[in-house]
C-alpha cells in the first residue's frame, strides 16, 4: 500500500460472480439481505517488513498464531466483516508454496519453515468468526533491497536473475517478460487452489512508483516485445492489462466463486492530462506513472471489485476526498464492478499529518459522504495495527456512527 512505510485468453465480463457470503443455511433471503446491509467493512493486515503482523520476525509458531487470532478478534469487535491478509509480501509465501520460499517476515530467515500454516489457519479462523478472508498478493516486488544474495537460495529470482530489475533501492520482476507474468500468476493461484479464500486481492504496485533521476531498465525487454506499440508507455500498460485480464480468467477457471479485487492508488489521471480524469492535481497517476489503466479494468469487468486508496482528507487542495469519491462512483456506474473505498486510518491522530487528521470525526465524515453515493458498497481500513491502537478514536467514531450492528459481507452476484 502507499504509506509512509512503502507507502487484487477470454476475460471475465461485468458482474462476474464472486465469493459467496457465509450465512446459516436456514437463513431466509430477507434475513440474509438484512445481515448484509452494512456492506463491505474490511481491514488490511500488512506483513511486509512486519508492518502489522507478525509484530516481529522470529516469534514462535504459537505466538504468531495468537497474534493473528487477536487481529481477527479485533475485526469482529470493530464490527468489520472482511480481513485482507498479505500472504505474498516480497515474492515469498505465508503458506507452503511449491513455487516460492517461506516469507522472511515469519522467522526472520526467508525459506525457513515457521512450523505452521499461516494462510490455512487464517482462512479457517476467519470463517469461524463470520469473516471473509481475502488473500493479498504483490505481483512484482521481489525485495526491499537490490542484493540477490540476501534472498533464499531457492528463490526464483536467484535461479532467474534475468527476470529481475533493480530500481529505487528495491528489486522487481520485469513485467514485460511473458514468463514472469505466467510465473507470478502460477505462484498466486497455488493459494487459490489449496485454500478456501474468498478473494484474490492486489494493491497498488505494478510498475514501481517513479524515483527521481532513475529509469526502470527494461530496454532489452522493450526491444524484444514492444515493436507493435507506439511508445514504451503503451507497451507497459499493455503488459499490466495482460497480467490483470489473464489472472481474472485463470481465477474463474480454478475457482469460479473466488472474487478478484484490486486496490489502486486513488488517482487514475488528473483532468489536466485527460478530460476524463479527476479534478485533481496529484503528483502521481496510475495510468501515466504506474502503467496501470485502472479505469479500463473496471470498464472491461476484469475485476469484481475495486478499492481505490482515497488516502486524503475532505478539502485537500490537490486531491480532495469528495472529488475522488465522485469520480470513482461515476467510474463503476453500469459496470457491475463493486466499489469499496480504501481509508487512511493510519493517518488519524498522526501528528505529522494535516489538521483534518487530528479530528476523530474525519473518517466518519468520509463514510457519511460515501453513503450518499449509490455506487459505494463499503470501506477498507489501512491497517490492522491502527485498528487495534485507534490513537484518537477515529475508528470508534466510525463504528458508533455507521456500524450499529455486525454485518456479513455484501451479497455477490451468483449467491443463492
Amino acid at each position: 500500500m502507499t504509506t509512509a512505510m512503502g507507502a487484487a485468453c477470454a476475460v471475465v465480463g461485468p458482474g462476474a460472480s464472486g465469493a459467496a457470503a457465509r450465512r446459516p443455511a436456514t437463513a431466509g433471503r430477507a434475513e440474509a439481505e438484512a445481515a448484509r446491509s452494512g456492506g463491505f467493512r474490511g481491514m488490511w493486515v500488512a506483513t511486509v517488513a512486519n508492518r502489522d503482523w507478525p509484530s516481529r520476525a522470529g516469534l514462535t509458531a504459537d505466538a504468531q498464531r495468537a497474534e493473528l487470532l487477536a487481529h481477527l478478534d479485533r475485526a469482529v469487535e470493530r464490527r468489520l466483516n472482511t480481513v485482507v491478509l498479505q500472504v505474498r509480501p516480497t515474492a515469498d509465501a505465508l503458506w507452503p508454496s511449491p513455487h516460492e520460499p517461506w516469507a522472511q517476515c515469519l522467522t526472520g530467515t526467508q525459506g525457513r519453515d515457521p512450523g505452521w500454516d499461516p494462510l490455512g489457519t487464517a482462512v479457517a479462523e476467519a470463517h469461524a468468526r463470520g469473516l471473509e478472508l481475502h488473500a493479498w498478493f504483490n505481483p512484482y516486488r521481489v525485495a526491499n533491497h537490490t542484493d540477490p544474495s540476501r534472498l533464499a537460495a531457492s528463490h526464483p529470482a536467484r535461479r532467474h536473475p534475468e527476470w529481475t530489475i533493480p530500481y529505487g533501492g528495491k528489486l522487481f520482476y520485469d513485467p514485460g517478460l511473458p514468463e514472469v507474468r505466467r510465473f507470478v500468476q502460477d505462484a498466486m493461484l497455488d493459494a487459490v487452489r489449496r485454500y478456501d479464500v474468498d478473494a484474490v486481492h492486489w494493491d497498488d504496485y505494478f510498475y514501481p512508483y517513479p524515483v527521481a533521476g532513475e529509469s526502470f531498465a527494461d530496454d532489452e525487454t522493450y526491444a524484444r516485445y514492444g515493436a507493435d506499440f507506439p511508445d514504451r508507455a503503451d507497451w507497459r500498460r499493455h503488459n499490466t492489462d495482460l497480467l490483470v485480464s489473464e489472472m481474472a480468467a485463470r481465477i474463474k477457471e480454478v475457482k469460479p466463486g473466488v472474487a478478484f479485487g484490486i486496490s489502486p492508488f486513488g488517482v487514475w489521471r488528473n483532468i489536466a492530462d485527460d478530460p476524463e480524469g479527476s479534478d485533481t492535481r496529484a503528483g502521481v497517476g496510475t495510468y501515466d506513472d504506474l502503467y496501470a489503466d485502472t479505469r479500463k479494468w473496471v470498464a472491461e469487468g476484469w475485476i469484481d471489485h475495486v478499492v481505490p486508496q482515497l488516502y486524503w482528507h475532505i478539502g485537500h487542495s490537490a486531491t480532495d476526498y469528495a472529488t475522488l469519491l465522485d469520480w470513482w462512483n461515476a467510474a463503476v456506474r453500469g459496470t457491475g464492478v463493486d466499489l469499496y473505498i480504501g481509508e487512511a486510518l493510519y493517518k488519524a491522530g498522526d501528528p505529522a499529518q494535516p489538521e483534518a487528521w487530528q479530528d476523530p470525526k474525519e473518517l466518519s465524515r468520509h463514510l457519511a459522504l460515501a453513503a450518499e453515493r449509490p455506487g459505494v458498497g463499503g470501506h477498507c481500513f489501512f491497517a490492522a495495527k491502527e485498528v487495534t491502537e485507534d490513537r484518537i478514536g477515529a475508528l470508534a467514531a466510525v463504528v458508533a456512527d455507521h456500524y450499529p450492528t455486525r454485518a456479513r459481507p455484501p451479497r455477490r452476484p451468483g449467491d443463492a
